[in-house]
């Protein structure tokens, strides 16, 4: 691990030493910041993402850390006893630093595999829906006549295909919130 105070980020930022530094940190199973300024921390989150081209993913728990919330891919704010800043800044919020195991691997699991099969299930949809429409103009010749009502078209969108994605996003677990806090590598296996 890497422990690096404020002082020696600023060394590293002011001197140019960035790409040293990243090269180091990839050596290191964590990295600790501590003593950091909020400029700072949203400076280590940009280099990261810049530099090593990877999703970043910023957890804080005061006003101090909303820059670096900003500044990553995904932000999760933790309520607590310095304000609420953080969490409004952030795309996730829990309430404590425990749930975030949680959040992780089980909510983040689940929502994944059901974007994945929500973009498919879309796919289909358009597709078939297109597909009539093409050889409709067969059947009549290229005429440029609707086959649905303008009212209709709108419907289809709005009520008779809008069931399926919300049952689908409230109900599909496809493994249970158990297994997937006793096997984390199940993340990795939809990617």
């Amino acid at each position: 691990g890497l422990v690096i105070d404020g002082r020696t980020l600023n060394v590293i930022f002011q001197g140019g030493l960035e790409e040293k530094f990243l090269a180091l940190t990839k050596h290191c199973r964590s990295v600790l910041c501590c003593r950091s300024t909020p400029l700072q921390k949203s400076m280590v989150v940009k280099l990261v993402r810049r530099q090593l081209k990877v999703m970043t993913l910023s957890i804080g728990d005061g006003a101090n850390d909303v820059s670096m919330i900003q500044a990553a891919d995904v932000g999760i704010g933790i309520s607590g006893q310095e304000g609420m800043q953080a969490v409004m800044a952030s795309d996730f919020a829990i309430s404590r630093f425990k749930h975030l195991k949680k959040l992780l691997l089980v909510h983040g699991h689940w929502c994944y595999a059901r974007l994945a099969k929500m973009v498919i299930y879309f796919f289909y949809k358009n597709v078939s829906y297109v597909n009539l429409l093409f050889w409709y103009q067969f059947f009549c010749g290229f005429s440029g006549t609707t086959m649905i009502d303008y009212w209709q078209m709108i419907f289809f969108n709005l009520f008779f295909t809008s069931v399926p994605p919300l049952l689908f996003g409230v109900l599909d677990r496809d493994v249970s919130a158990e297994t997937l806090l006793g096997l984390p590598e199940l993340y990795k296996n939809g990617q």
